[in-house]
């Protein structure tokens, strides 16, 4: 079993910035590509950003040049640098990771997480 914990969500005023941290723990053999979704009151859930393994990043249109997604391999854990923040950035924020149960080379299942309220608001 993989765990993903969720950390940093809040209350923030517009213009402001927030930092989400998402760690995997649990029994596996390797986290391949992990990121972030958001889902806002009565809309469809959408990409934030992702990272590979490598370091390969892709944002969503809505957050390119206000969010940084960042990873560390050593801690399995995927940061989200949030700045400038509108209140369109409104969401419950999940996180989500490739895992590998038994092999570095290949991903069994994506994961998510429970999910973490970010406000913007004044």
């Amino acid at each position: 079993q993989v765990q993903l914990a969720e950390s940093g969500g809040g209350l923030v005023q517009p213009g402001g910035s927030l930092r989400l941290s998402c760690a995997a723990s649990g029994s596996f053999q390797s986290i391949f590509a992990m990121g972030w979704y958001r889902q806002a009151s009565g809309k469809q859930r959408e990409l934030v950003a992702t990272i590979s393994s490598g370091g390969d990043t892709n944002y969503g249109p809505s957050v390119k040049g206000r969010f940084t997604i960042s990873r560390d391999n050593a801690k399995n854990t995927v940061y989200l640098q949030m700045n400038s923040l509108k209140p369109e950035d409104t969401a419950v924020y999940y996180c989500h990771a490739g895992v590998g149960l038994r092999s570095a080379y290949r991903q069994d299942y994506v994961d998510w997480g429970q999910g973490t309220q970010v406000t913007v608001s004044s």
